[in-house]
């Protein structure tokens, strides 16, 4: 069993019955596995340098969604709780929590001795600021649906937090974790320029600072030598630089320009298996790589036209062509999640390639001479470059004729949080919980973002449900339901989940990959020599 993992049972059971604290109780120590395992052999000090093939538009944790944000922001932001990728939401800057016997209401026991970065000590007036701001939608946030159950949250004393509900929320510690949002100085995201002021001074309560950002060249954090957590981190600094591709990320490792690298196209590591000094890593996955159709887009507004391109596209060819085999092909669950969540590839409609049906769906819609369609790529994700190729090649075979269209991260972006999404490739990891998978996504707004604009009544109604309720073998039974209906109507394609594959010059010590593929290892990282 590697130091992630403990039985299901027992998982599950700290995920839906809340972290308590007996009355009277002395403040807990620190979880051992937050952020990965313990070395007790690490020693402190040394710098590293990542290479990276995207970086972060932006650093603010409330209103950038970038995955390439989320990667690094997690080292220098905190939320209340840390997502175990064994589906246990961890108390970080929370010590404990307790819901109500209603599941309406949750306390919140804080952790005493945190500082922001910038001196000051957190309180519970901090946390309810900083969560108020999360889930006001005036505020941007793309998290901010993931909070619509939250009504009130208050703060009785300087270390506890009552978050009150307007409906029962059995995921709202895995909500409170890192993705979006993190708790800040009370008061610092009322200037106009926070975001911006975000990416020359960080404010979080994480093991790292920001030392120094420069736009399309190097990210640079230092340790936070007031972290709450006692000899942690290790590394004194850590610097990112943005690669033009995974070849000079390789020629970077083998030179010793770069101590650890992610790749995204897990095959581009084959030319380092035998590399003096290098070690290469397969984690497991909580990341999928998807096609997203905006159902308000032209020709995609039509389901069976959605249904025709589901029938229409071999995702293991897919895979295969992106990644070289390295992962797993996905129906409506990502690769890490489904045998807890997941149904079946055979239970679901539009998994299999179905070119009669395909072509049969389209000229019912009214296109019997095929259809003209964009389809847009990220640029810097390696692996959509090859993905889109075979994509306009499997569904030539039944005349729609794609023509592929490259964007930069923050263009996409942009196009995302405005809900003109199109026809596009997607690229994003989930904490591990099904309503963090699913609500903020495909729940209609405004209670969810719904940023295909599928609106679908019966899905936001199961999504609701899931949310509210506790008992795991009835959760199941509702997030079935709810795939079986995005499998049929299609607003997403999830194509595979690619294995998550580093390597590391073997200075770098005790590195542990997370799911998500977010940088959280580096936190308990140390180099020798």
């Amino acid at each position: 069993m590697s130091a992630f993992e403990m039985p299901r049972r027992a998982a599950l059971s700290l995920a839906l019955a809340g972290f308590v604290l007996p009355a009277g109780a002395q403040q807990a120590p620190a979880d051992p596995l937050l952020y990965g395992p313990t070395d007790p052999k690490a020693k402190r000090g040394g710098r590293v340098t990542i290479g990276s093939l995207v970086e972060p538009p932006a650093l603010d944790p409330f209103r950038q969604a970038a995955d390439a944000r989320i990667r690094v922001s997690v080292l220098m932001y905190q939320g209340l709780f840390f997502e175990d990728q064994t589906g246990v939401a961890r108390p970080l800057l929370a010590e404990s929590a307790s819901p109500s016997a209603d599941g309406k209401s949750w306390t919140f026991r804080l952790r005493r001795g945190v500082k922001f970065h910038t001196g000051a000590a957190m309180t519970s007036a901090d946390v309810k600021y900083s969560y108020d701001f999360m889930r006001n939608p005036a505020n941007g946030s793309p998290g901010a649906g993931d909070l619509s159950s939250v009504a009130e949250i208050e703060a009785p004393d300087e270390h506890t937090v009552v978050f009150k509900l307007s409906r029962a929320n059995a995921a709202l510690p895995m909500t409170l974790t890192n993705k979006y949002g993190a708790v800040v100085p009370k008061g610092f995201l009322d200037e106009a320029n926070s975001g911006t002021r975000m990416n020359e001074v960080s404010v979080g309560t994480g093991p790292f600072r920001l030392k120094q950002f420069r736009p399309n060249s190097t990210l640079v954090l230092e340790r936070n030598r007031d972290y709450w957590e006692p000899g942690l981190p290790y590394l004194d600094e850590i610097t990112f630089v943005t690669m033009p591709n995974s070849a000079a990320m390789v020629v970077g490792l083998q030179s010793r320009r770069i101590d650890l690298a992610m790749f995204s196209r897990p095959q581009d590591t084959q030319a380092l298996q035998n590399a003096a000094g290098v070690e290469v890593h397969r984690w497991p996955s909580l990341n999928q790589k998807s096609i997203d159709l905006d159902c308000k887009y032209g020709p995609l507004a039509d389901v069976r036209v959605r249904q025709a391109i589901a029938l229409g596209i071999d995702k293991k060819t897919v895979m295969d062509a992106s990644i070289a085999g390295y992962g797993t092909v996905l129906g409506t669950m990502v690769a890490g999640m489904q045998e807890g969540w997941g149904v079946p590839l055979a239970e679901l409609a539009n998994q299999k390639v179905d070119l009669e049906k395909a072509r049969a769906l389209l000229r019912d819609a009214g296109h019997t001479n095929g259809l003209d369609i964009d389809l847009t790529t990220i640029i810097g994700y390696d692996w959509m470059d090859p993905a889109a190729v075979t994509i306009a090649e499997q569904l030539r075979r039944i005349d729609i004729r794609v023509t592929i269209k490259k964007v930069e991260l923050g263009v996409w972006i942009r196009n995302f949080r405005a809900r003109e999404m199109g026809f596009t490739f997607n690229d994003w990891g989930t904490t591990p919980d099904p309503s963090l998978l699913f609500y903020r996504h495909f729940r209609a707004a405004p209670e969810g973002a719904d940023f295909r604009n599928w609106n679908n009544a019966r899905a936001s109604a199961l999504l609701d449900q899931g949310q509210e309720t506790a008992d795991p073998t009835q959760r199941r039974a509702i997030y079935a339901e709810f795939q079986k209906i995005l499998a049929e109507e299609v607003p997403t394609i999830m194509l595979f989940s690619a294995d998550v594959l580093t390597a590391n010059r073997t200075r770098l010590k005790n590195y542990v990959q997370h799911g998500t593929g977010w940088y959280f290892g580096l936190a308990k990282a140390w180099v020798e020599g």
